[in-house]
């Protein structure tokens, strides 16, 4: 007897990256899923009774709670039809340090988000040019960061392209400018229908007022 798939429920925010990457992967998967999505501000009491560490995603599997982003990720993987890892083992293994990769980059991200001034946003913004700058050394002809296969590398840059459509429209940081690989990954991600159903339309509303919320250089650009 076939045994039957447990529920799944996401609990996301409306801005995380980490969550965009499980809604990704789910949708990918095409299985159904609920999706509960929380403020930034105080948790409700029956989320900090789940989280161990107090953050999203979470993801609820029949009664179980899994945490972290890379763990949930992997376990859709592990139990779910249309894989997106390689088979190969080394291949594999590349495409989860790729993904770590994406991790760092998003940690730069935060840090150009939250920059209070020019000199520390022209920082950020090195730091972002030269590790996508390492990245376009390993792309290839794409469309996808594997070629023609949508992957879970695909599912982790996906969401930190995505705060570029509000900072270029803030700034032009010239963030792509030496990366025509990168430039033409991140547009077909953009198109993608699981990558543009991870988040809501208010998205870059809400980018933009976190960004005033902390009074970030981004922002004094802005106004």
């Amino acid at each position: 007897m076939t045994r039957a798939q447990p529920s799944l429920m996401l609990v996301s925010e409306h801005l995380c990256p980490y969550v965009q990457r499980a809604a990704i992967a789910l949708l990918e998967k095409g299985v159904p899923f609920e999706r509960i999505t929380i403020d930034r501000g105080p948790r409700p009491d029956w989320f900090r009774a789940i989280s161990p560490l107090g953050r999203v995603p979470l993801l609820r599997v029949g009664d179980a709670v899994l945490f972290e982003s890379s763990v949930i990720c992997e376990y859709l993987e592990e139990t779910l039809p249309h894989p997106l890892h390689p088979e190969d083992p080394l291949e594999r293994a590349r495409h989860r340090a790729w993904m770590a990769f994406g991790s760092a980059i998003l940690d730069d991200i935060w840090g150009l988000e939250t920059a209070m001034d020019a000199g520390a946003t022209r920082a950020k913004a090195d730091d972002l040019r030269a590790k996508f700058r390492r990245v376009e050394a390993v792309l290839g002809d794409g469309p996808f960061f594997a070629g023609d296969r949508f992957s879970l590398v695909d599912a982790v840059f996906a969401p930190a392209f995505r705060y570029f459509d509000t900072f270029d429209e803030i700034a032009d940081l010239g963030i792509f400018s030496t990366t025509p690989r990168v430039r033409a990954w991140r547009e077909e991600l953009a198109a993608r229908p699981s990558v543009r159903a991870a988040v809501g339309a208010d998205y870059g509303d809400r980018l933009r007022a976190f960004l005033a919320e902390r009074d970030a250089h981004l922002h004094r650009l802005a106004a």
